[in-house]
């Protein structure tokens, strides 16, 4: 399953996020450090469900034509300034982050929180400057780890860079690295990686990191936060994010209270559904809020990390092609988040390595034509595989 971590500052939302996407049972308080062991747990990304467009009926997996896929979400202890040399909880934190395949760093958009994430009072602080830190001190650890290794492995590969680029591969393989990524780094930075100075590692890591690790900035509190800093911040890429309100129409939700799906841009009472005077003004000023920024942004972000930065798509496996079902009649079953450049065959081992090994042929449940195994699969591709496996 695909794992993302949430990482920034102490208090700076982390653990309300995490739990507006998990539902998850956290700790959230308003103090630093107050997640100090990582939390894990399942989010959903949201997807149209092919169900609608192809006229089926009796889909249980979707709700009203929208299809949610379960990734892996991480919420790790805040990070400090210089956690790379060891302060704070740097060096856990920077060893939860490691095996992570896509990254949304919380940022403090309202400016309430220092840098080591005490409370002070809101727009003190500019949020920009909690961007740049997170990366730098990714970046600084993993110069570190290169940096412990290089030289023995400089002399393990005699001259030869491929060599010393598929040997580095093997001492990153920890952080999830490649050696296709560390090429690209070094072709980047144009660094001479057997000859690298400490300036040329901590160049080339901080090209690395935004190839190996894909981000996004998630502009937390923004129903607090100045125009000015949330202006700056999406100049940055970042999307204004409610992660508070997201929580609280989510556990309504689930309380049958409203109606509302993660992603939407609206929400509504359920009819019969008694709520209070507090319940309705909270809820009053969280539809106000989502006009304005069209939602919580919370799934938004999510999304865009998954689809957009990391590249995934989403491909349903059938085993009857003309009702879109498996041998027991369940209408679309699975939907898997494969990556961008994905082929049948490739869809064929993520269903099952026998199956894989025993791959024959794909037929297109839309057009009901075969597909050869090299053809690249698009994202809402509903697929059945021939094999010889059973």
């Amino acid at each position: 399953m695909l794992l993302l971590a949430l990482a920034g500052k102490p208090n700076c939302g982390k653990s309300t996020f995490f739990k507006s996407l998990t539902l998850a049972n956290v700790e959230i308080a308003n103090y630093p450090f107050t997640t100090i062991d990582a939390n894990k747990g399942v989010a959903y990304v949201r997807s149209p469900c092919p169900c609608k467009e192809l006229g089926l009926e009796n889909c249980t997996s979707c709700v009203d034509g929208v299809r949610f896929i379960p990734i892996e979400l991480l919420d790790v202890a805040g990070l400090v300034p210089d956690a790379h040399l060891g302060r704070g909880l740097g060096n856990q934190f920077l060893d939860n982050l490691r095996e992570a395949d896509g990254i949304i760093q919380v940022v403090d958009a309202s400016g309430s929180t220092d840098a080591e994430g005490n409370p002070v009072d809101i727009g003190t602080r500019d949020p920009r400057e909690d961007v740049e830190f997170l990366r730098y001190e990714f970046a600084m650890w993993m110069a570190g780890i290169v940096d412990k290794h290089l030289a023995k492995l400089v002399r393990q590969a005699q001259g030869k860079e491929a060599v010393l680029i598929d040997l580095l591969a093997g001492a990153l393989a920890g952080l999830r690295i490649n050696a296709i990524q560390i090429r690209e780094a070094v072709e980047e930075t144009g660094i001479n990686l057997a000859k690298a100075t400490q300036e040329d590692i901590e160049r080339m890591c901080e090209v690395l990191l935004r190839v190996s690790k894909p981000m996004i900035i998630a502009a937390n509190k923004a129903d607090q936060a100045s125009d000015v800093n949330l202006t700056s911040l999406q100049e940055l890429g970042a999307v204004p994010t409610i992660a508070a309100g997201e929580l609280a129409l989510k556990s309504a939700a689930q309380a049958k209270i409203l109606r509302y799906l993660p992603g939407d841009g609206t929400f509504a009472p359920v009819e019969g559904a008694k709520l209070s005077a507090p319940q309705l003004k909270a809820l009053t000023m969280i539809a106000e809020n989502m006009k304005k920024f069209g939602g919580t942004g919370v799934q938004e972000v999510l999304n865009n990390l998954v689809f957009e930065e990391i590249g995934m798509i989403v491909v349903y496996p059938v085993e009857d092609d003309s009702k879109c079902c498996n041998a027991k009649g369940v209408v679309l079953p699975d939907a898997f988040l494969m990556p961008k450049g994905s082929t049948p065959k490739d869809l064929a081992y993520r269903v099952h390595t026998d199956i894989g090994n025993g791959f024959l042929y794909a037929v297109d449940a839309r057009t009901k034509m075969r597909i050869k195994d090299s053809t690249e699969l698009k994202s809402g591709d509903v697929i059945r595989i021939v094999s010889t496996a059973k």
